[in-house]
């Protein structure tokens, strides 16, 4: 993909600043790639701890002459009462910390400020941060620049977290198994209190949260990592409440082309990509299911061991991602104590980081058991998979609601309560039968089950579209680096 994107004589400048955590990092490092592919000159905010996890987009940016520049501001973890070197919301130990992580990263301001008034050879002409960091807008109103925001979520949980802030509709409701209906909403939808996206039960976010909203208000446009055809109708329900403009440029992950860098997306993985790549030749065509909750979640031991035989009992080869925590050596004992002996012809474990999209791409596989984070969601449709849903907080709820009610590409595996992230949950509450049925809802030979899978190829073929030249997000890229430079050259 190449193209100038822009008419103007000073390229447009955009300086992208994520959330540090690695759901919210990884589809921006996506978006820095696309931006300078298309013409645009990118500065990436970082610390140093989160740009040594960006070692292999560092050294492809600069193999490839792409115009991105890492810049590491110092973080002040210990300022704020966090450990020293707690650059990344993986890293902190205990929920009542995160208040803590949220107020570190709002110390950014100034020196981010400082750093780009000195950028006078190129001055930047957007700023594209996580929705989560308000206090950007204060930087970019003070260099009268535009401040677009970025959530990591699709469409539909942007329409739904957007109506419950306007109009504040868990105020007072007790009862977080209350039903909520969405008001205004394009389609019937309600969700359980605790189930709607950007609720965080930790004492001291509320503030944030109406933070984050106060600012929504006042920027100048949204980027969604979703497109057009894939959910239009919520698209433009977003953007008519909103009364902003909302670029779709996804699905982003899309801008991987060479297996090298598709592999080491996100982090390096414990696992030889070659291994599983072979292990993944060696399985009939969309046999495989997989199976990965993401990088923020945490299941209970006891709901490891029940997922892990609710596998066993399917009788289908798995690919299982387990993420290693702390009561991880308890799941390792079980593990190894005759699992593993006896899955080992059709099951592989991973502990820690996966190249998801790399397996996901792969035509053994055929159903993704996933917690319905958004980039999980986005790249299980590019790949054509459909899916098993088992959200466990926030907007993966929502999300869970449009795979399944809406675009119908899977099918719910049963999940009745929410797995708080930072909450210790000692049970099980899906039990190895929802498991075993959810597997052959989605996987079996039936009529159904093809239906699954000819609507997921379909959605991957219209993401291929939108992503590709002239397709609808392709052009909508073109279209904001063109507009951020004509602002550029308007003010210069």
């Amino acid at each position: 993909m190449s193209g100038d994107g822009q008419s103007g004589s000073a390229r447009a400048h955009f300086v992208l600043v994520p959330m540090m955590a690695q759901g919210h990092i990884i589809p921006m490092t996506d978006m820095a790639r696309l931006l300078a592919e298309h013409g645009a000159q990118v500065t990436f905010i970082t610390t140093p701890v989160n740009a040594s996890r960006l070692a292999s987009f560092a050294a492809h940016v600069e193999e490839t002459g792409l115009a991105v520049r890492l810049v590491e501001l110092h973080f002040p973890a210990a300022a704020f009462g966090l450990p020293d070197g707690c650059e990344n919301i993986d890293m902190i130990q205990s929920k009542d910390l995160l208040l803590n992580f949220f107020e570190a990263c709002a110390a950014l301001r100034e020196p981010l400020k400082a750093h780009l008034r000195e950028q006078q050879q190129s001055p930047p002409s957007c700023i594209i941060s996580d929705t989560t960091h308000w206090w950007t807008n204060d930087v970019a109103r003070e260099l009268g620049i535009p401040r677009l925001t970025f959530s990591g979520f699709c469409g539909f949980s942007s329409l739904v977290s957007y109506i419950i802030c306007r109009d504040n509709l868990l105020k007072h409701v007790t009862d977080e198994n209350e039903l909520i209906t969405i008001p205004g909403f394009p389609t019937s939808l309600e969700l359980a209190k605790a189930k709607c996206p950007g609720r965080i039960p930790i004492p001291g976010m509320e503030q944030i949260r109406e933070k984050i909203y106060q600012e929504e208000l006042r920027c100048d446009g949204v980027v969604l990592n979703s497109f057009k055809e894939l959910e239009t109708l919520h698209i433009e329900s977003f953007e008519q409440v909103t009364r902003k403009k909302v670029w779709t440029v996804g699905p982003m992950c899309l801008c991987h082309q060479n297996s090298n860098t598709i592999a080491a997306r996100g982090n390096k993985a414990p696992i030889d990509e070659a291994d599983c790549l072979q292990w993944l030749d060696s399985m009939k065509p969309g046999s495989v299911i997989f199976v990965s909750f993401g990088s923020l979640t945490c299941t209970a031991p006891q709901q490891l061991i029940e997922l892990g035989l609710g596998l066993e009992a399917t009788k289908k080869p798995f690919i299982w991602v387990i993420k290693a925590g702390d009561k991880f050596p308890e799941v390792e004992e079980w593990l190894s104590d005759g699992f593993e002996e006896r899955v080992k012809e059709r099951g592989m474990i991973i502990r820690g980081w996966a190249p998801q999209v790399m397996i996901l791409c792969h035509q053994a596989i055929g159903g993704f058991m996933t917690h319905c984070g958004w980039n999980s969601t986005i790249e299980s449709i590019c790949a054509g998979v459909p899916m098993i849903t088992w959200p466990h907080f926030s907007e993966q709820f929502s999300n869970e609601k449009l795979v399944v009610d809406v675009l119908n590409i899977g099918v719910e595996v049963g999940v009745e309560g929410v797995t708080w992230w930072g909450h210790q949950h000692k049970e099980a509450m899906v039990t190895r039968n929802d498991v075993e049925r959810a597997v052959y809802a989605l996987m079996d030979e039936g009529k159904a089950q093809e239906q699954f899978r000819v609507r997921a190829k379909d959605c991957a073929i219209k993401a291929r579209r939108a992503f590709d030249e002239e397709g609808s997000s392709y052009n909508n890229i073109k279209l904001l680096i063109q507009e951020m430079g004509n602002k550029t050259n308007a003010c210069g």
